[in-house]
């Protein structure tokens, strides 16, 4: 099978080309082929995976490029996706979505068989009242006040357009929650905390305080599990929505012991949202207001028919997943990836994306 991966030097990229690798060494016989802008050492595991391309696919003058390298694929897993730079909103649009449609009609030329978009728990609309649990059928109408959720649910209402239009193409839409692992720490950090915020202290130096918004809660997924769901969507040709994410759901008293907080202060939602702003602003973090109203609004998600359609069971705890993650933002992990870089490597003002 030929497997096309956009954004393959990233988070969820590198941990896809791991998985791959094992099953290559199962004897599954996939060829692999890997798009980024900018490229990993091709030497490097999982990075050996692959062989590489390189390439941003919204450039048009590109496009011819970007359909012969998707030309014969049994199947393409769009993982590429903008995040940063946060105050350049047309640059994350000309990315997200630009790239994304070139990419869906290059699939769609080239009579691939297979489009597997990472989309997000972001694409959906704010959950229901009762906080209930919801399946894949909740409306992907996104959370309007901020880009990045407008932008997922965007393109998931385009794919809407699309599939009717291409019954040849088998679309599968992915929605995981927030995507930890060891090896990308030093991105997070980048993306979310800043440089201001002591990365090797979370955790280990105890918090005398920790304020968090009233009703904080959310779910992880690490990148092994997601990898393993995205195989198994690509060997078996699953069709449809699949969410992801491990278990249990956590809270504000699973992050206090996760850093080491000696008391929680709930802080009212409103007041928090305008914290958020003010510093945001100021120029103290990266983080837009929109990730808050986002991580209050999104759903807590049913992960049922991804066990019982593609009998996927996550290996990790989500306790466990949060805690890997600040021990690699301790430890400024890596990988040789320029995505993944070592936050001890990184140099001031370059941009991030996958």
């Amino acid at each position: 099978m030929r497997i096309v991966i956009t954004g393959a030097a990233g988070s969820v990229g590198t941990a896809l080309l791991r998985r791959l690798a094992q099953r290559n060494a199962e004897g599954a016989g996939h060829e692999v082929v890997g798009i980024g802008r900018r490229l990993p050492p091709a030497d490097r595991h999982p990075y050996d995976t692959a062989t590489w391309t390189s390439l941003d696919i919204a450039d048009p003058a590109r496009y011819e490029d970007l359909r012969r390298v998707v030309r014969g694929a049994d199947a393409v897993v769009h993982a590429a996706w903008l995040i940063q730079p946060a105050r350049d909103p047309a640059e994350l649009a000309r990315v997200n979505l630009g790239g994304s449609r070139a990419l869906v009609r290059a699939v769609r030329e080239e009579g691939v068989g297979h489009l597997v978009h990472l989309s997000s728990i972001g694409a959906y609309a704010p959950h229901p009242a009762d906080d209930r649990r919801v399946d894949e059928r909740w409306p992907t109408t996104g959370v309007q006040s901020h880009q990045y959720s407008r932008e997922k649910a965007a393109l998931e209402a385009h794919l809407d357009v699309v599939e009717p239009q291409a019954p040849q193409l088998t679309v599968t839409r992915v929605r995981p929650a927030l995507v930890f692992q060891h090896d990308s720490a030093s991105e997070i950090a980048r993306y979310f905390a800043g440089a201001l915020v002591p990365a090797r202290a979370l955790g280990r130096v105890p918090l005398p305080v920790l304020p968090l918004p009233r009703g904080v809660r959310f779910q992880v997924i690490h990148a092994d599990d997601l990898a393993d769901g995205l195989v198994r969507i690509v060997e078996q040709r699953a069709g449809g929505a699949f969410n992801l994410a491990d278990e249990p759901v956590l809270g504000g008293r699973d992050l206090g012991r996760a850093l080491n907080a000696r008391t929680l202060v709930p802080v009212p939602r409103g007041l928090a949202r305008t914290a958020v702003a003010g510093t945001y602003h100021a120029r103290i973090h990266p983080v837009k207001p929109g990730w808050f109203d986002l991580g209050m609004s999104v759903p807590v998600m049913d992960t049922n028919r991804a066990r019982t359609e593609l009998g996927w069971q996550p290996r990790h705890a989500a306790a466990d997943v949060l805690e890997e993650l600040l021990a690699g933002m301790r430890e400024h992990a890596g990988t040789p990836s320029p995505t993944l870089r070592s936050r001890s490597a990184a140099k001031p003002g370059s941009r991030v994306g996958t």
